[in-house]
């Protein structure tokens, strides 16, 4: 599996809307809407994203980490040989294909692949 790079970086937290703010106001990050995903966006000037959604968000979006790959499936097929836990398939939003994977820390990550 080749990674090209980190693509998406997120966090949940009781403080979502401040944490947003602060994220906008403070830092400087552009907010983007994306369908298809339950989290506050904003977008970074090499095109890579960070999120913000809280606690009581689905667990399919406690996603911290996403690695940019070419081709998701062969991603996912070379995880799975090694034995790594994934989701069943690959999810889409407006923007990204991804898969969730729970690393050996007991994390869960995600595969990320550009759409178009």
């Amino acid at each position: 599996m080749q990674i090209h790079g980190i693509t998406f970086v997120g966090t949940r937290t009781q403080a979502r809307s401040d944490m947003a703010v602060f994220v906008r106001d403070v830092l400087g990050l552009a907010p983007v809407q994306i369908g298809g995903i339950d989290a506050q966006v904003f977008t970074m000037p090499d095109g890579s994203s960070f999120a913000v959604t809280s606690p009581d968000t689905p667990d399919d979006t406690e996603r911290t980490v996403g690695f940019l790959v070419t081709d998701i499936e062969q991603a996912a097929r070379e995880l799975r040989s090694a034995g790594v836990e994934t989701d069943g398939e690959v999810s889409s939003s407006a923007r990204q294909r991804y898969l969730h994977f729970r690393a050996p820390d007991g994390h869960l990550y995600e595969l990320v692949e550009e759409i178009g």
